[in-house]
């Protein structure tokens, strides 16, 4: 249906009527379909894979999942097409977004800072930070940044976030 024009492909196996906009329920729900549901409750979709369902980055071409530390990730290692990253996950750092445990906003745009490479963050921090439905504001995301204990990276980090300030004129 989708090579005839019926249907448009939203991620794997989520599909869409020609002319409806992608929301963010709606990818959450499509990326959920690719999480196997006995693990689904057990992981958050982070990074560059939230920042899509925020639409805010291309499709990833493998899903990143947050683990929180507390949980076994062990289990999890035999799941295809995804990868895992075990974290520390506070209270609100998840929503529910579509099916999906979703990374916030905000944690969602310190991780790819933290963790993206700068060809890839810099635009999907711009496209966060452009999104006021999202909330996400420089200066909070900066003191997010520079409040992270012992963060690997974060002098690379905070290069990033000073690439998105504007040059005075």
């Amino acid at each position: 249906m989708a090579a005839d024009g019926v249907l448009t492909q939203l991620y794997q196996r989520g599909y869409l009527p020609p002319g409806v906009p992608a929301s963010p329920q709606l990818r959450a729900r499509a990326a959920s379909l690719a999480v196997a549901p006995a693990i689904r409750q057990r992981v958050v979709a982070g990074r560059m894979t939230a920042a899509w369902i925020y639409g805010c980055a291309d499709e990833p071409d493998r899903l990143a999942l947050l683990v929180d530390a507390n949980r076994r990730i062990s289990s999890l290692r035999s799941v295809r097409g995804c990868t895992f990253h075990e974290v520390r996950l506070g209270p609100f750092d998840v929503v529910s977004l579509g099916g999906l445990m979703v990374s916030s906003p905000l944690r969602t745009a310190l991780d790819v800072a933290l963790h993206v490479e700068a060809e890839r963050a810099v635009p999907a921090l711009r496209a966060l930070l452009a999104s006021p439905e999202l909330g996400v504001r420089l200066r909070l995301l900066r003191l997010a940044v520079e409040a992270s204990p012992r963060v690997p990276h974060k002098n690379a980090a905070l290069a990033k976030l000073a690439a998105l300030v504007p040059d005075p004129e």
